[in-house]
């Protein structure tokens, strides 16, 4: 997702499709990236039903490759498919919501803490851009970017540790997981102080500094169902 994102679109525009972690990805993983962080952002919202060229609509693409990518979006349990309908998104309790997060911070927050180690500082600073990325997505209220950047920078950061089935396992959890505060925190002006912490982190990870890495983790985990999941 190397595109720069400016200002928020208005609901009924078409956001800019991503490219995942600066590599070549299929028109249709596009599409499903972007469908899937609309998701996450709580834009799409559960129980409701969407046709393909309604969202196709939305996003400025043809109707295939949106219908293409909600049927891998409903391989990952995200949208249920309704015959000649659409597909509708499946919810999430708040029991499924605390687990992934529990999960989360018992896989993240160690691993992150070991990289204050072992992480070279190149592949850190590499991570930057992607930080800032979040913050201007933040800045400019659009939550499909804030969303993307978010993911390709926590994905990266546990890339580092070489675990790749660790970085899966956490790509799956994130993909599950529903974020339908985001509006709200937007609103709040409490978007922004999240989002700044990725350089923070960024910056105690490069100061080899672990105590501060665990905070910093501890409390940005924190925020995923403290101030962004819906209550």
């Amino acid at each position: 997702m190397a595109a720069q994102r400016t200002s928020a679109p208005p609901a009924a525009a078409a956001p800019a499709l991503p490219t995942l972690g600066g590599q070549k990805r299929s028109y249709r993983e596009r599409v499903a990236d972007a469908l899937r962080a609309a998701l996450i952002a709580g834009e799409l919202l559960p129980g409701e039903v969407y046709s393909a060229p309604t969202l196709a609509a939305r996003f400025g693409v043809s109707a295939t490759p949106v219908r293409e990518a909600m049927l891998d979006l409903a391989k990952e349990g995200l949208v249920d498919t309704v015959p000649n309908k659409g597909f509708r998104v499946t919810a999430v309790s708040e029991k499924q919501l605390d687990e992934y997060t529990h999960i989360r911070a018992l896989v993240e927050i160690p691993t992150v803490v070991r990289l204050a180690g072992t992480a070279d500082p190149v592949s850190l600073e590499a991570l930057r851009p992607a930080a800032r990325e979040i913050v201007q997505a933040a800045v400019a209220g659009d939550l499909i970017a804030y969303v993307e950047a978010d993911t390709r920078f926590h994905l990266g950061l546990l890339a580092l540790a070489g675990n790749t089935h660790l970085v899966e396992v956490v790509g799956d959890l994130r993909k599950r997981s529903r974020l339908y505060g985001l509006t709200a925190l937007l609103e709040a002006g409490r978007l922004l102080s999240s989002a700044e912490e990725h350089l923070e982190l960024l910056d105690a990870l490069l100061a080899r500094d672990e105590q501060a890495v665990h905070a910093v983790m501890t409390r940005h985990l924190g925020h995923v169902r403290g101030l962004w999941a819906a209550k």
